[in-house]
């Protein structure tokens, strides 16, 4: 099927147009389009907030080993993100990174230029949205996209446990989930979650569509602020025309739950049939169950 695209989803403020088909017959969803993280209900957190200090490399890029804003986590090299081998995605296709990534940020004496400034940057990558066959609004990378690099982030309202839990829990079986909770383990296995909605305020990663064997993985990515910003790579090569799917799971293994007929009332309001089509297929869209409890 020929595709047509026109309008900017963003109405300009992504540094390139998410376009939108001219075929969708059905009208987009209203929401407000955000370009990063803002603070959601009982927050205590400001993603906006610079909470990170600087490096004071001198340089035109940072290197590794000798820069403090890197030596944390994962660092980007000249072929993306994902030629590491500390990155998993070798083992286990599809899944969350094990190291998160920090960038360098306003704060730091490097240049605009450094290697380590990419999702700050923003959509480099031409989007185009469009209207599935029975998995509603879905992305397409209107141009070739080769593995490892940033296409856009899960932009969205940050949220607590307690306001995640209660707007999860007021969905009825109808209504789409869009909130992203992703875990991360710190020092002495310590464990930080970020819940992200962006049914109401979010940006065009609203749109992308769940997969059992997705060509995006979700990697947290801190800039500025202690609050992660929940960026999608490539991993793998992706072609011209291809949607763009992720999977809802985040990394976590939530094989056991999508059994027909297993779990409590609330999870299985909450569950929706899969229809990502793929060879390993669970049946079932992830559904992070410990929000509801």
């Amino acid at each position: 099927m020929k595709r047509s695209f026109c309008r900017d989803l963003s109405s300009g403020l992504e540094n390139v147009p998410v376009l939108i088909d001219n075929q969708c017959g059905g009208a987009l969803p209203r929401f407000q389009y955000t370009l990063e993280n803002i603070q959601g209900p009982e927050c205590d957190i400001d993603p906006s907030e610079v909470t990170l200090p600087g490096c004071s490399c001198c340089s035109l890029t940072c290197a590794p080993d000798s820069c403090p804003c890197l030596c944390f986590g994962q660092s980007y090299t000249s072929e993306g993100l994902l030629t590491q081998q500390e990155v998993r995605e070798e083992k286990e296709p599809g899944q969350s990174f094990s190291r998160p990534v920090f960038e360098c940020n306003v704060l730091c004496e490097c240049r605009e230029s450094c290697s380590s400034r990419v999702v700050q940057k923003g959509l480099k990558v031409q989007l185009g949205v469009f209207q599935t066959l029975d998995r509603g609004w879905g992305v397409l990378a209107l141009e070739a996209v080769p593995r490892g690099c940033f296409v856009c982030e899960y932009a969205g309202e940050v949220l607590s446990f307690q306001e995640a839990r209660r707007r999860q829990l007021s969905q009825s079986s109808q209504d789409m989930n869009y909130i992203i909770s992703v875990q991360e383990h710190g020092a002495g296995q310590q464990l930080s979650r970020t819940f992200v909605d962006p049914v109401a305020i979010g940006n065009v990663g609203r749109f992308l569509n769940h997969s059992c064997q997705p060509n995006l993985v979700m990697v947290p990515v801190r800039v500025h602020s202690v609050v992660p910003r929940l960026a999608l790579f490539t991993c793998r090569d992706v072609e011209a025309g291809e949607e763009l799917t992720f999977s809802y799971a985040g990394g976590l293994d939530f094989s056991k739950q999508t059994q027909t007929g297993t779990g409590t009332g609330a999870e299985l309001l909450q569950r929706k049939v899969c229809h990502c089509r793929a060879p390993n297929c669970t049946g079932f869209l992830p559904l992070d169950t410990s929000v509801l409890h």
